[in-house]
């Protein structure tokens, strides 16, 4: 199975806001989000008001659109704190989501340059996965790689990716 491509526009960021202020958090992230349309919901049971940075392609969804869609008991007992990420799933309509909290920062590599998340995430989902056969040395399709001896020819291939679960640094 050969790497695919994947174009920013078929990615949508759903940030899940539980604190009121994400301007820094947006700022410090913007070298990597302003390529992006970003999805952000706000926790359901916060009352302040939600401040954001500007300059971003952005959609924001409060308590009353989750409330439209879905109806108010389910808002309460399904899209609270965190899980109000789970509402921006809901509403993406495009082929990949990337899902970030709001108390994440950019992690930097050995030599101080910010990591792009956001790459990673979408490098493991363009390339294929082996799951029926776990290789936990490396990542057989990184350049200058091969498999393990005694990799079945067969499941060489891969799968297609269709959840990248960890960049947790």
């Amino acid at each position: 199975m050969a790497q695919s491509s994947i174009a920013d526009n078929e990615v949508d960021i759903v940030i899940g806001a539980v604190q009121p202020d994400l301007t820094s958090f947006m700022n410090e992230w913007r070298p990597i989000f302003s390529r992006f349309h970003l999805i952000i919901v706000k926790d359901p049971d916060m009352k302040e008001e939600l401040k954001v940075a500007e300059g971003f392609d952005v959609k924001i969804y409060q308590k009353l659109d989750i409330d439209k869609l879905v109806g108010s008991v389910l808002t309460a007992r399904l899209f609270c704190g965190y899980s109000c990420r789970y509402f921006g799933y809901l509403v993406s309509r495009k082929k990949y989501i990337i899902s970030f909290d709001d108390d994440c920062v950019p992690a930097k590599d050995d030599k101080g340059f910010t990591v792009d998340a956001v790459a990673q995430h979408i490098f493991n989902l363009a390339t294929p996965a082996t799951p029926l056969f776990f290789n936990t040395l490396y990542d057989p399709f990184r350049e200058g790689t091969d498999f393990v001896r005694g990799y079945p020819f067969s499941m060489r291939g891969g799968v297609p990716c269709a959840l990248s679960c960890g960049l947790w640094l």
